[in-house]
């Protein structure tokens, strides 16, 4: 009995060193890799700073290398910054810009460009709560605005290690900006003697840009009051209020003031604030003020409209359509891109940032639009700006969304395939074990079910349509 006690024994030590030497192997076998990824066929994209700190100005190089299926297939030379404003101070996953530094190079097929994001979903270890459960908001919304043929930025699921450290599923994403494959419009630089475009301007909160160079990150994590320095220098002030009426104030207060909900600012992003000039400032600035007049000052119980003079009406339709569908609570006030090309009306889009939408956009309910924010939320320092409760009054805009409407759900935002999206989205992103592997670095108490987030998208947006089908039809 003793000897076959001895013989158990001496066997259950064998194994423990089999099971040690084969655990052993398997971590040596993983070479670069922080995370055993199996046989998965989502990209691995390791980021390597060569022991330097990533700062959120100014970029700081680094190697990127892309493997698929474990063999290395493309390495890059980069710069690399965090990004974000609020996400970066709620987030402890972080999100990053960077940007080539041997010219424009082209990833997963995209055209080629040197400026990329590496966007993930926000994940607050402190106060226990994630953002987009899914991981698939962003991808979703820009899918479907390229279904209806509208430009939005290129994405590609990959997961990311920086250094050694696994940061699980991302979505390595195209910066918006001037670009023939990207926002295609003409060019504008100080010496143009045609003014008429191209701009870009962002409904936004403020980024810190060069005045944030040197800073250490501490300061990064509490200043909040960057997002709302608007000045003379990067922004110019709607002459209306939320509501429509004259503003009686001076523009650019000191961030925050008590007036601040009632003001909508636009900011430069092409040309540059530290590239636009005088003239061109005072050409954009007039433009948006008479289309804003024009559509104040319309009356909309005739047939005449003058504020169509100045928009393309149609991208207005489709922003319209995207956001309200993914009922993207920062659409219109935040994250919000307009776009005048020379000689042509101002256009909206393209759409950019949902990751509070969807199920998670609860600040809206689901049987009210977004352009409502003003009625659910009161003195929040980004509102609603006045033109879409002003678009909604007027017949033949209505008219306009709800033709649009009609031909996107007889195919395109039909439920069959808004379904069939997002399934073949988390088929992918399950199936190849990235869902488990993120939550695994991430989930950490939070108690994330996949399959019910999936599922709630899922009946989130069968109820959406339906409730925009209803309401539309009685246009």
């Amino acid at each position: 009995m003793k000897h076959r006690i001895s013989l158990i024994a001496a066997g259950f030590v064998a194994v423990c060193l089999l099971t040690c030497f084969t655990s052993c192997q398997e971590k040596e076998n993983l070479g670069p890799f922080a995370v055993n990824t199996g046989n998965s066929t989502i990209p691995y994209v390791i980021v390597d700073t060569h022991n330097a700190q990533i700062q959120f100005e100014p970029k700081i190089p680094a190697t990127l290398k892309v493997y698929n299926q474990k063999e290395l297939v493309q390495e890059a030379h980069i710069g690399i910054e965090y990004r974000g404003k609020t996400s970066y101070r709620l987030s402890n996953k972080k999100g990053f810009n960077i940007e080539t530094i041997d010219g424009d190079v082209s990833f997963f097929d995209f055209p080629e460009e040197e400026d990329f994001r590496l966007v993930g979903h926000i994940v607050n270890l402190k106060d226990k709560y994630i953002f987009d459960h899914t991981l698939m908001y962003n991808y979703i919304g820009y899918e479907i605005a390229r279904s209806m043929v509208r430009y939005a930025s290129r994405c590609q699921f990959i997961e990311l290690q920086v250094n050694n450290e696994y940061l699980g599923v991302y979505v390595f994403m195209e910066k918006l900006k001037r670009d023939n494959h990207r926002i295609n419009i003409k060019s504008l630089n100080a010496s143009s003697s045609n003014i008429t475009g191209g701009y870009i301007l962002t409904i936004d909160k403020v980024s810190v840009g060069d005045e944030g160079i040197g800073k250490p990150l501490s300061y990064f994590d509490n200043n909040w009051d960057d997002d709302a320095r608007y000045t003379v220098s990067n922004s110019f002030r709607s002459r209306y209020n939320i509501f429509g009426t004259e503003l009686g104030f001076a523009p650019y207060g000191p961030p925050y003031h008590m007036q601040q909900y009632l003001e909508t600012y636009f900011l430069y992003e092409y040309p540059k604030a530290q590239d636009i000039t005088a003239a061109q400032k005072d050409y954009i600035a007039d433009y948006i003020d008479d289309f804003e007049t024009a559509l104040l000052t319309d009356d909309f119980n005739t047939d005449v409209r003058t504020y169509t003079n100045f928009i393309d009406l149609s991208s207005f339709v489709d922003y319209f359509i995207i956001n309200e569908l993914c009922r993207n609570v920062d659409a219109y006030r935040l994250s919000t891109y307009l776009v005048k090309d020379r000689d042509e009306k101002l256009a909206m889009g393209p759409v950019w940032d949902m990751d509070i939408g969807f199920d998670f956009g609860d600040r809206i309910p689901i049987d009210d639009w977004v352009i409502n924010y003003n009625n659910h939320v009161s003195n929040d320092p980004w509102m609603m700006p006045f033109w879409w409760p002003r678009l909604m009054q007027d017949p033949q805009f209505k008219a306009a969304v709800k033709a649009r409407w009609a031909t996107l759900r007889a195919d395109k935002l039909s439920d069959s395939k808004l379904m069939q999206l997002v399934d073949a989205t988390a088929q992918l992103l399950k199936e190849n074990g990235a869902v488990k592997r993120n939550y695994a670095k991430w989930d950490q108490g939070i108690g994330v079910n996949y399959d019910n987030a999936v599922n709630e998208l899922k009946l989130f947006l069968q109820q959406r349509a339906a409730w925009m089908n209803t309401t539309i039809g009685l246009f």
